[in-house]
Formats: C-alpha cells, sequence, structure tokens
C-alpha cells in the first residue's frame, strides 16, 4: 500500500533521533488533559491510529482544583505504560509551574524515559528562565534527555507596545538554551481571548488580524532561516463537528471528482474540516510546520498535508544539484515555474527535511488520495 502512495518513504525515527529531525516530525501533536482515567489506554490507541506525538495536559485544560490529582493519574498511567513495553508516541507533559518538572521526573522514576519533554506554558523571558532551568534540573535527575516547547501565548507578546521587548526577551532565553528547545508553539487562543475574541469555524487564523500580526512578527524574530530560527508549530485548531455556516465551503470539487472522493469532501466539510485544511496551508505559506490538536480526527489531515508532493521534491532537488553551488535561475522540471538557485535554496533544504519524515508523494497522488488511504487503514 505505501509503495503505490509514496515515491520516497518516510524514514523510521523514535525518541532518540535527532532534533532537528524531532521538529520536523512532530507533525499533528494531540492535547489530552492529564486527568482522563484511561490515559494509558489513549495513548496506546492514538498511537495506533498514527499520532506520533502528544502533550499530556495539566494547564488549562484542567480545572485548578484538579491539579493533585491529575499529577497522581500522569504519574499512575505513565508507570502502567512503560510496564507495558509498548510502542508510545513521543511524549510531553504540560505543567503549571516549573517545580512541577523535576518532582514529576521523581515520582516516575524509571517511567520517566517514556517523556521526550515538557511544555512550558506563557513563556516570556521573565518566566522561560526559571522553567529552562527546572528542566535542566529535571533532565539530569533522570539521567535522559528532555527537550523544552515554550508557549508563547502571553498579553506581553499581544499587546503593541510591549511586543518587540517582549521577543527580544523570548528570542535571549530560548538561545541561552538552544539545545533544550525543539519547537516554539503559539497560543492563539489566548491571543484571542486578550480581546474577547473567537474564530468561527469557516475563518482561519489568519482572517483575525491581530492574530495574524503576531504570527508574522513571531515568525520575523524566531523563525529565521540564518541558523537563529526555530520550528514554530501552527495554532490550535478548535472545532471537530459540524457548525452553523456563513460562508461556502473552502474546498474545491475538482480534486475529489475521482472514485469516491466526492463524499470523503462532503465529510470533510461537514465536519468542518475544509476550515481547518486552508489553516494548515496557510501555516505552511506563513512559515509554520506542525499543528496543535485537541481531536483525533485532525491528526490524519495535518500528517496528509505534511508528505511532501512529487513537485515539491524534484524542484527541492534541483536547486540543490552541486553543480548548482554558484546560483542560477532553472526552469521547473515540471514547467510551470522559476526555480532561482540562492533564493529558494533554504526553502529546498526544509523540503527536504520534510521529505525525510512525511516522505514524498507519487507522481499521481496528492492530498486526496492520501487522506483516502489513511482513512482506509483507520477503519480496517
Amino acid at each position: 500500500m505505501r509503495k503505490d502512495l509514496f515515491h520516497v518513504e518516510p524514514l523510521v525515527f523514535d525518541a532518540d533521533s535527532p532534533a532537528r529531525t524531532l521538529a520536523v516530525a512532530l507533525g499533528a501533536t494531540l492535547y489530552s488533559p492529564a486527568t482522563r482515567p484511561s490515559l494509558a489506554a489513549d495513548v496506546l490507541k492514538q498511537a495506533g491510529r498514527g499520532v506520533v506525538s502528544m502533550v499530556l495536559c495539566l494547564e488549562d485544560s484542567i480545572d485548578d482544583t484538579e491539579v493533585e490529582g491529575a499529577e497522581e493519574n500522569l504519574v499512575r498511567q505513565l508507570t502502567e505504560l512503560a510496564a507495558c513495553g509498548r510502542e508510545t508516541p513521543l511524549l510531553f507533559v504540560r505543567v503549571r509551574e516549573p517545580e512541577q518538572m523535576p518532582d514529576l521526573v521523581h515520582r516516575l522514576g524509571d517511567a520517566a524515559r517514556l517523556l521526550s519533554g515538557f511544555v512550558l506554558p506563557k513563556f516570556t523571558e521573565e518566566r522561560g528562565v526559571a522553567f529552562l532551568e527546572a528542566l535542566t534540573a529535571a533532565e539530569a535527575a533522570g539521567g535522559r534527555r528532555l527537550f523544552a516547547m515554550p508557549v508563547l501565548e502571553s498579553p506581553e507578546l499581544l499587546h503593541l507596545e510591549t511586543r518587540a521587548e517582549t521577543l527580544r526577551g523570548i528570542a535571549r532565553t530560548v538561545d541561552k538554551y538552544r539545545d533544550r528547545v525543539l519547537a516554539l508553539r503559539l497560543g492563539v487562543t489566548d491571543f484571542c481571548s486578550a480581546y474577547g475574541l473567537r474564530r468561527a469555524p469557516d475563518m482561519t487564523a489568519y482572517d483575525v488580524q491581530i492574530v495574524a500580526s503576531v504570527i508574522g512578527d513571531v515568525v520575523n524574530v524566531l523563525g529565521r532561516s540564518d541558523g537563529t530560527g526555530f520550528t514554530i508549530t501552527g495554532p490550535v485548531w478548535e472545532y471537530f463537528r459540524a457548525q452553523v455556516r456563513m460562508f461556502k465551503p473552502q474546498l474545491r470539487r475538482s480534486p475529489f471528482m475521482e472514485g469516491q472522493a466526492e463524499e470523503l469532501r462532503t465529510a470533510l466539510i461537514a465536519h468542518d474540516m475544509d476550515g481547518l485544511l486552508r489553516e494548515i496551508a496557510l501555516d505552511r505559506a506563513n512559515g509554520l510546520l506542525g499543528k496543535t490538536c485537541i481531536h483525533p480526527s485532525h491528526v490524519l489531515p495535518v500528517h496528509a498535508l505534511s508528505v511532501v508532493s512529487h513537485e515539491e521534491y524534484s524542484d527541492a532537488r534541483d536547486i540543490l544539484r552541486p553543480d548548482r553551488g554558484g546560483g542560477g535561475v532553472l526552469r521547473s522540471a515540471y514547467t510551470n515555474k522559476m526555480n532561482e538557485v540562492k533564493p529558494h535554496r533554504t526553502w529546498a533544504e526544509r523540503t527536504l527535511l520534510r521529505a525525510e519524515t512525511f516522505g514524498v508523494a507519487r507522481e499521481d497522488t496528492g492530498f486526496v488520495e492520501l487522506l483516502t488511504a489513511g482513512l482506509s487503514r483507520l477503519a480496517d
């Protein structure tokens, strides 16, 4: 089946792979409250459905009164997972306070080997240093590499009069701990909350101008391709059931015309997935990679759209040919665009890195075929 879909199949990776690979491979990072009584079983179920990274949340997804019980449940469930010996996704814990990290690693004991790191909420320079020092202590206590994923969601980052200095402070902090920061995550729900906003399911984060401006500035400062930047992941998509629509669906019919693909289009629209698909495309266009997800149904579309197309792969390979080190302009092998070697070089390098983790589709295979195949596998 895979050979029918992929020109180049994805490479196998695990929690011990290089950070550069893991940052790209995060894909659709599925959040789950740490209070769930079936957390261990849920993790294994999602691993079987293709989830490659999960965040077990002790912060905003649970009530303030539930923290102690959630920690106990998390320790119990991860200990159970470690004992069963089965493969899990990359697992991260979203904490509230720095001291939770070394405390949880201590309480987990050997089961701490399941953790790939921690998600650090409302990250600023002032808060971030304490979190990252605590992460270093937790890593030393556990004897295993742990990564941080700071969440950029504070009002100081949103407000225009404090945004520039806040970004500079975040940049100083994450640069100091560069080998520990796997990716930066955007807390768009908190951005909207600061102004009493909530985007509708037929609108993307980029339609909310105050949010779009912050995303642009974050990428400007923290997503540069000159060696100073980091992987920045896409914002959460909040919807997973049909809503009342004001605007037309955002999926054209033409890619879905063959076979039963029209049924797939109808199902995607019925579950507000057309808005998600558009936002994923806009994430990529704006320099973001991967996405925060709160529902398992979002995972497959994110991963299907992460696969490198045959056309992208062809262009990237042409641009990076050794005999083109001096630059110049090439006509695309698809004869539909200009490939300018020097300006497009970084794009090409990033595309080939994504190809390693998500694979390259065959020439006649697109998103519709990948998504249909993935849904068929889940139904088996």
